[in-house]
């Protein structure tokens, strides 16, 4: 690419490579656009149903998986500063399989969360038609993503400001109302190891965000400083507001009330008083989980146009637009499946097949990151291996549906690379005189 393209903004026709376009501000919000989402409105219930009072407690251990993936994701993307995110540092470090089961795993799970945050729309704006309202949502996130990254970066920046904006609303109600009982937060009988641990996967699904930091690595500016600080500073400030959020919720429901909420960030506005605020919490939901779906997007796109590159996945996905500079047939590819998706299945069929998928993605992160040397900014060898048990863990608690189904498609992906690689071995290398 020429200085001017770069000046101009456009792309060479035929290039495959993304333009350095986002900063450390941008790069946070992405982040935490990602997290900051609907699954603070979504996963609090299932979370409290299984741990009880624990709820805080599965809230840290989820943190703590969480922080293990995205010290080791930060490190690897600083040292391959391209997209795809695990999918290229499995490659990289551990073979090509294991980068191809990473790209696999992100692309079939995250495109279920896709699916998952689009429906969560539609469940909020209009309970009756969720389904049709999901796949506009779809739709209408495409078209901004398809405009490019700085565009999404600056609506993702106005979605995290309402919905920050909203969980304060919600806090502020909560805590300064009668309502507010400490006794709430003691510890019960119902609390269960196993609890706490399946609560806290389904709070790791409103954690795994930050890693739409690693795979837009090709798009930031100076990866190899920006990357290993947005990625935890990004992390930091979501789990600071999902505790504050969470214990608020905890003070005015109480454990049980909450697991038995279908709407609780609502219902906890509403118990606190404050019912006029009930309609902004269900906008806030929305505007929320737009802001996830256009994070989601961004980063299952990406990764497509990583393993398309590579001839994993059509090379015609490997396209990049001369003029906005996307990947914009991999996101048209990645907007109609979502929208297939969205309009067929069940949000909580698709978290739990979600979830699967992306803790075997960072479980090959923190692999991949414990192969770096001490020159290549190796993170301390105890966090990935914690990050591996952790995510092993987490994966084991999840439903047996979602483990049985996400392991059937896992497996299909291992089963159709293994075809492909024995087709090429045996296929005749033809002479140059035929």
């Amino acid at each position: 690419m020429g200085a001017s393209d770069e000046q101009s903004g456009t792309a060479p026709e035929g290039s495959t490579r993304l333009r350095r376009r986002l900063g450390l501000t941008d790069a946070v919000v992405i982040g935490l656009g990602a997290m900051i989402g609907a699954g603070i409105f979504t996963a609090l219930a299932p979370a409290a149903q299984a741990a009880g009072s624990g709820l805080l407690i599965a809230l840290g251990v989820a943190a703590v998986v969480a922080y293990c993936n995205a010290t080791s994701s930060a490190r690897l993307a600083a040292l391959y500063p391209t997209s795809g995110g695990t999918y290229v540092y499995g490659r990289e470090r551990l073979g090509v399989f294991w980068g191809y089961l990473a790209g696999w795993a992100f692309v079939v799970g995250k495109t279920a969360s896709c699916a998952a945050m689009a429906l969560t729309v539609g469940t909020y704006a209009w309970p009756e038609h969720a389904h049709a309202v999901a796949v506009a949502a779809v739709v209408a996130v495409a078209a901004v993503d398809y405009a490019g990254v700085q565009k999404s970066a600056w609506v993702t920046r106005a979605i995290v400001v309402i919905t920050l904006a909203v969980l304060a609303a919600v806090v502020v109600a909560a805590y300064f109302s009668g309502t507010a009982q400490i006794a709430r937060l003691e510890s019960g009988p119902e609390i269960t190891t196993r609890g706490v641990l399946q609560a806290a996967g389904f709070l790791f699904f409103a954690f795994a965000g930050y890693a739409r930091i690693a795979t837009l690595g090709e798009e930031v500016r100076d990866p190899a400083r920006t990357i290993p600080r947005a990625v935890p500073l990004a992390l930091g400030i979501t789990l600071i507001v999902y505790t504050v959020v969470a214990l608020a919720a905890l003070l005015v429901l109480g454990p049980q009330r909450l697991a038995e909420s279908a709407a609780p960030l609502s219902e906890a506005v509403a118990v606190a008083g404050a019912d006029f605020l009930e309609p902004v919490v269900r906008i806030g939901a929305c505007v929320a989980a737009v802001g996830s779906l256009l994070a989601l997007v961004l980063g299952v796109s990406r990764t497509t146009l990583a393993m398309a590159r590579d001839r994993h996945l059509p090379s015609a996905l490997a396209a990049v637009h001369p003029r906005f500079g996307v990947p914009h047939r991999a996101e048209i590819a990645v907007a109609v499946v979502v929208a297939a998706v969205a309009a067929t299945a069940d949000i909580r069929a698709a978290i739990g097949f979600s979830s699967l998928g992306v803790l075997v993605y960072y479980a090959i992160a923190n692999v991949a990151a414990s192969t770096l040397a001490a020159s290549e900014g190796r993170p301390i060898r105890a966090i990935p291996i914690l990050g591996v048990i952790g995510c092993g863990t987490l994966a084991f608690t999840l439903p047996a549906t979602s483990v049985a189904a996400g392991a059937a498609v896992l497996a299909a992906g291992a089963i159709g690379y293994g075809v492909r690689r024995l087709l090429a071995v045996s296929r005749p290398t033809r002479s140059p005189e035929t």
